[in-house]
């Protein structure tokens, strides 16, 4: 199913997944962000910690918002709006929708509480059960389906944006304290290896037969020339030579706005390191850690990923190599390893107590890399802009604003990472952020 349907548009694709198992996915989703929700506190829920992030509490009222807007108020179904407010309160960047509180002040919201918003997500959850229990077309399905999607991109923007806050605190509080065995570290020297790919007339986006957001659509051809790629990602170590070479002082590895923002900012390192005089820490999901040599770098921007390849020789892969090496390996899609492992029938609540909130190297009990096609624990940057494929339309309505209004100044990233949620992965999934932003979980894999 592509995701462009339009309550507007009788036209719109119909979904293949059953009404019943929209049902129950809709349960889990909606109780898996509710169990991210339950380890902050009402402090935590409400703050904002710079205006490329939102509130935890905001994250978990603007998902409900969606399906009372684009769901409840759009069908006959006799819906009892929760408070007239929150039209505008948790409206994102829907201007056909209406008026949008800014997002720069998201945290001065105290009101309603996070209470209030738990209230609220209990009375949309219990109009939507009733309504996916009755029979409903395909096109309201396709929105409910958008919907379930959209809210596992705020699952993991709750996560980003709680590291983010939690990293500013002096106590360098943890979101989840780890277990022995997430703690430990599994040791590899393995030399990077390079995998060779022909040069050819090559298929690009989504089939239409299978869920997908409006932008990776069409399929269309492309030609690539021959090309290499990395077997693995970059490792923290092997950034670390690049910070003590003087990667960050030598402007002839960055481009310009690359070398400004270095300038302005006064980086030094990836987001989240810390220099302890003679070691290295990093802040995580679970507290401040040392650094492990043999995971791979996360938290870093394009321009310095840019850079760091410049200086290996090497250079960032395009979007359609990546994506055409990943479909060469056989890997359509892809949940990465230890972000589905469940003790309790798949439950929300066993994903997330098992889940490892931190890029690590695959154990030995984990399929590779190359095993598991290009998908790891980090989105990887490429040398893409992030514009529209050819024959590219948005949908008509106000879902048409939800990717094609974006698709300028910002940089592709594939793949997935250690806080994206289980099947939320496809080698054709186009993440997209600007190419100074570096709190989303973002690394390096080199290409040639």
């Amino acid at each position: 199913m592509s995701a462009n349907p339009s309550v507007d548009n009788d036209n719109s694709p119909v979904t293949r997944t059953s009404q019943s198992e929209v049902l129950n996915r809709y349960i889990d989703i909606r109780a898996t962000s509710m169990a991210l929700g339950a380890a902050l506190s009402a402090e935590d829920a409400c703050v904002q910690s710079m205006p490329d992030c939102s509130p935890a509490k905001w994250h978990l009222a603007h998902t409900t918002w969606f399906f009372e807007t684009f769901v409840l108020s759009a069908t006959g179904f006799p819906y009892e709006t929760f408070h007239p407010q929150f039209k505008v309160l948790f409206n994102s960047y829907y201007n056909s929708v209406g008026e949008q509180f800014p997002r720069p002040t998201r945290g001065l919201l105290t009101r309603p509480t996070l209470d209030e918003v738990r209230s609220y997500r209990g009375h949309v959850d219990s109009q939507m059960q009733t309504l996916l229990n009755h029979d409903i077309n395909e096109k309201l399905l396709s929105v409910v389906e958008v919907g379930l999607h959209h809210e596992q991109q705020h699952q993991e923007l709750l996560l980003m944006d709680i590291k983010h806050l939690f990293s500013l605190n002096p106590l360098k509080p943890a979101f989840r304290v780890q277990t022995d065995e997430q703690k430990m570290i599994h040791h590899s020297d393995e030399k990077l290896e390079w995998l060779d790919y022909e040069q050819g007339v090559f298929q690009i986006g989504a089939e239409s037969d299978n869920f997908c957001f409006d932008n990776e659509t069409p399929r269309h051809r492309t030609y690539l020339e021959k090309y290499s790629l990395a077997d693995r990602l970059i490792k923290n170590a092997e950034y670390l030579e690049f910070v003590n070479d003087g990667g960050y002082d030598t402007p002839n590895l960055w481009l310009s706005d690359g070398w400004s923002t270095i300038q302005e900012h006064r980086w030094r390192a990836p987001l989240y390191w810390r220099n302890n005089g003679d070691s290295w820490g990093e802040f995580t999901l679970h507290g401040e850690q040392e650094l492990d040599p043999h995971a791979p770098v996360v938290h870093v921007s394009f321009y310095e990923a840019d850079a760091f390849a410049r200086w290996s020789g090497a250079r960032l892969p395009t979007e359609a190599e990546w994506e055409h090496a990943s479909l060469a390996s056989g890997n359509i899609g892809c949940s990465i390893p230890n972000s589905s492992n469940s003790t309790d029938n798949g439950s929300s609540n066993a994903r997330l107590e098992t889940r490892t909130l931190h890029p690590n190297i695959h154990g030995l009990d984990e399929p590779s890399p190359m095993h598991a096609g290009l998908f790891d624990t980090v989105w990887q940057w490429t040398a893409s802009a992030y514009l529209p494929y050819p024959g590219y339309i948005a949908p008509p309505g106000a879902i048409g604003e939800y990717n094609g209004k974006f698709m300028s100044n910002q940089m592709v990233l594939k793949g997935s990472c250690c806080v994206t949620p289980p099947g939320h992965s496809r080698s054709t999934y186009r993440n997209f952020f600007y190419p100074h932003c570096r709190w989303q979980f973002a690394g390096i894999r080199l290409a040639k």
